[in-house]
């Protein structure tokens, strides 16, 4: 897998990465710097992996002295220059080999001697100790299906319909993180470690709050805050703090701005509350498929300035049906996981 299509479990488990972040150089910090200039949307994922891999106590391998590094690459120089003045030779007798088969493998033998050497020289077996095991963790939801998810801190998360959230299995002593895709209600136990939301290409800092975020199917982010307050940053660096009872939207070219927000109509799903404002034939096809897990169909001539609001606690498919169907003379049928809505005027 390329670095480019690395997420933060990647890089956090990746030796060159983890030795960039604890034990860096000359080297791997040019490697990076340069990297990021020509992958700067990775530049958020890498601060958060770069974060989470700083709280912990990685046990790093020193790293080779400059003077070794030299004294490989002077030799591979070498190496290549032999090779080269053999081509040439050998081009004039009418052979040529494309690759120095014997210059390469004298290369990495050179290269492996010197780190056994500059390793049984240099290296100290670190103390043992009982380090936890950590591991990642995914819960995610099929359409249809809603879950409540305690985190290692005692933080509740209700993660909704057709999300994903993925987090270590122990958090550490500076930090605790979690990845979303789709929509979550945090409730995040108060404690002097921050909390840190990663989502899609932004970020959302948090001490002890509730708040709701939703990565819609557009790309847009919103973000609506109950209680406490959080700081959202995106990948263009731009940074953002909320009040309670305020909503930011974080659309997918970078802009964004704040609003206020209905509880009822951000909040209610995590209730097990579908709610229907104004919802136009659209918006009711896509609530219907995503609550119940089913899919929708229209047949028949339909008003398209019809409107629809209803409120639903905990309601089985049938009644909701009813509900919308009834009070505007339409009729549906319901087969296995499809359901047929029409209007026979």
């Amino acid at each position: 897998m390329k670095y480019r299509d690395y997420d933060i479990e990647h890089f956090i488990t990746d030796e060159f990465f983890i030795q960039w972040v604890v034990n860096p150089n000359e080297n791997n910090t040019h490697f990076w710097e340069k990297w990021l200039e020509q992958h700067p949307e990775k530049r958020l994922v890498v601060n958060d992996a770069a974060n989470f891999i700083r709280s912990i106590n990685y046990s790093i391998r020193p790293e080779l002295p400059d003077k070794i590094y030299v004294d490989i690459y002077e030799n591979i120089l070498k190496s290549e220059q032999r090779n080269i003045i053999r081509q040439t030779e050998n081009v004039s007798r009418g052979f040529f080999y494309l690759f120095p088969i014997r210059s390469i493998a004298a290369t990495l033998l050179l290269i492996f001697c010197l780190w056994i050497q500059f390793e049984s020289i240099n290296y100290q077996r670190p103390v043992q100790q009982e380090m936890p095991l950590i591991t990642m963790v995914k819960k995610s939801n099929p359409i249809g299906r809603k879950s409540v998810i305690e985190l290692p801190d005692g933080s509740k998360i209700h993660l909704n319909s057709e999300s994903e959230l993925e987090f270590p299995s122990v958090f550490s002593d500076t930090l605790r993180w979690v990845s979303l895709k789709g929509e979550a209600f945090f409730e995040v136990k108060k404690e002097a470690r921050p909390f840190y939301v990663a989502s899609e290409s932004n970020g959302i800092h948090v001490l002890g709050t509730t708040f709701n975020v939703n990565q819609s199917d557009n790309g847009s982010l919103y973000v609506a805050l109950v209680t406490g307050k959080v700081r959202v940053e995106s990948e263009l660096g731009k940074q953002v703090e909320l009040e309670p009872k305020e909503m930011l939207v974080l659309q997918k070219n970078g802009s964004f701005y704040k609003t206020g927000f209905d509880p009822m109509d951000i909040l209610a799903w995590k209730d097990k509350i579908l709610v229907f404002k104004s919802s136009d034939l659209v918006e009711v096809k896509s609530k219907l498929e995503k609550w119940y897990g089913i899919k929708v169909e229209y047949s028949g001539n339909f008003d398209k300035n019809w409107t629809y609001s209803g409120t639903y606690e905990d309601e089985i498919l049938e009644n909701v049906l009813k509900g919308i169907c009834l009070t505007s003379g339409m009729e549906f049928t319901i087969e296995e996981d499809k359901v047929t809505i029409n209007n026979p005027k």
